[in-house]
């Protein structure tokens, strides 16, 4: 599985938990890691979707922690439309995001720079996206 990290630019903590992909088995490229990660992740999005809309059980702790908020949410209303997310047109933002030096791809310790140059990766490679900053008046 590689391991995946999300980071910005001065910041401490991560942007989010790390999560894993299975590896790729043989050669790969860094755009064909990309689409892999971004279908991954969008699959994982519909999956915590349809999650919602089932019907929950909440604990007493749960209905507790509601009551305190003034809200008791048990899932999805039934009116709510899920979003809907094309894999196809996340993979072309991102690939483009890359290519507009929105963020940057290091895989163990060493940035990857084209997306079509041949990766060498190992079954716990380590991959970190780092979010950089825009300044303004550039």
């Amino acid at each position: 599985m590689l391991t995946i990290e999300a980071k910005a630019i001065g910041q401490r903590k991560p942007l989010l938990s790390d999560w894993s992909v299975p590896a790729p088995e043989g050669a790969t490229t860094l755009r064909q890691l990309l689409d892999r990660i971004v279908r991954a992740e969008v699959d994982a999005f519909h999956n915590r979707q349809d999650d919602r809309r089932l019907f929950r059980v909440l604990t007493a702790k749960q209905v507790a922690d509601g009551a305190a908020k003034g809200k008791i949410v048990t899932g999805l209303h039934e009116e709510a439309t899920p979003t809907q997310v094309n894999p196809d047109e996340a993979v072309v933002i991102a690939v483009q995001a890359f290519e507009d030096g929105m963020f940057l791809v290091v895989i163990d310790e060493v940035e990857q720079k084209e997306l079509d140059r041949e990766l060498l990766l190992k079954p716990d490679s380590r991959v970190t996206f780092i979010r950089l900053s825009m300044l303004a008046g550039g």
